[in-house]
């Protein structure tokens, strides 16, 4: 951890206290931005697409995923970090998608059926300005 002078964290306070004013312009450009992307149904498709019956392409692995997880999966060899589990499952469905303009993010549920007859569930997330479209991010439910 590394320490801060005094006087820095006493302008970062400060600076944290002012109130935000939403009629600056160089604040009010995310919004602008977060209208434009991806929509709810573009999301829907590449997920479909994306995680097909059985997971994603090793293609898809390579060409549609952020180098976050690109890196996180290097660290967790053992599980799938695309699909929260270790092993392959039978059937993949993919939930609606919610959209967070503001966020400039979309989401929906992903749920993975097992020849057990088991189900469980994680969130896929996807940025809205990404270009090509790709998973940004995974969150296992468990």
């Amino acid at each position: 951890m590394m320490l801060k002078p005094h006087r820095l964290g006493a302008l970062l306070l400060t600076l944290l206290a002012l109130p935000i004013m939403p009629s600056v312009p160089a604040l009010a450009a995310p919004v602008a931005v977060a209208g434009r992307g991806h929509t709810a149904a573009q999301i829907s498709e590449f997920l479909i697409g994306f995680y097909g019956d059985h997971g994603p392409s090793d293609q898809d692995r390579e060409n549609q995923v952020s180098q976050i997880l690109k890196e996180r999966q290097q660290v967790n060899e053992e599980v799938d970090v695309l699909l929260c589990s270790q092993e392959e499952p039978q059937d993949i469905s993919v939930g609606p998608v919610t959209v967070a303009k503001m966020a400039s993010v979309g989401w929906a549920t992903v749920t993975t059926h097992w020849a057990s007859g088991t189900t469980d569930t994680f969130t896929a997330y996807v940025r809205l300005d990404s270009n090509p479209i790709r998973l940004d991010d995974v969150i296992c439910a468990g």
